[in-house]
């Protein structure tokens, strides 16, 4: 029994449970790529007219954000073989996935509530046309206006 070498044997029971083990079929990796390419889709159908017409934008918003984070699920899931790691890939992605959760939750008051406090100063400069062409009225000195109104160089 010293000098004998073991010659593993590739039953068909032994290869599908070692393919189950280190990571899934070529088949499971279309039926990911074929919903990862649906949920795309889907993301894409938010921008058409029906979407506009129907839903609001914050209902489009909370929609690309569920399709984005399955998205995401699947490709750590299923491409970077997270499935089928040992058990404590929970102590790492669990608290990982609750600190990005709520992160990402920390920044929604501050992008809801951007503009309610904006000075004078940083509204002239702004992209938005309402705001812009009510400023440009404002700013722009009429013919008649005193040169002493617009400043010492000609400038508002």
């Amino acid at each position: 029994m010293s000098g004998q070498v073991e010659v593993e044997s590739n039953t068909p029971d032994e290869s599908s449970e070692h393919d189950a083990h280190h990571g899934g079929s070529i088949k499971t990796y279309v039926v990911v790529f074929l919903a990862l390419c649906l949920l795309t889709t889907a993301s894409f159908f938010t921008y058409s007219e029906f979407w506009r017409e129907n839903f609001s934008p914050q209902a489009g918003w909370a929609f690309m954000m569920a399709v984005s984070c399955t998205k995401a699920l699947l490709v750590v899931l299923f491409f970077m073989h997270l499935l089928y790691e040992a058990n404590w890939k929970y102590v790492l992605t669990i608290p990982m996935v609750f600190m990005s959760i709520f992160l990402v939750l920390m920044l929604v008051p501050d992008v809801g509530m951007r503009m309610n406090r904006v000075s004078e100063e940083r509204r002239r400069h702004m992209a938005f046309e309402q705001v812009h062409d009510e400023h440009v009225s404002d700013t722009i000195p009429s013919e008649d206006a005193p040169a002493a109104a617009q400043g010492t160089n000609g400038h508002p």
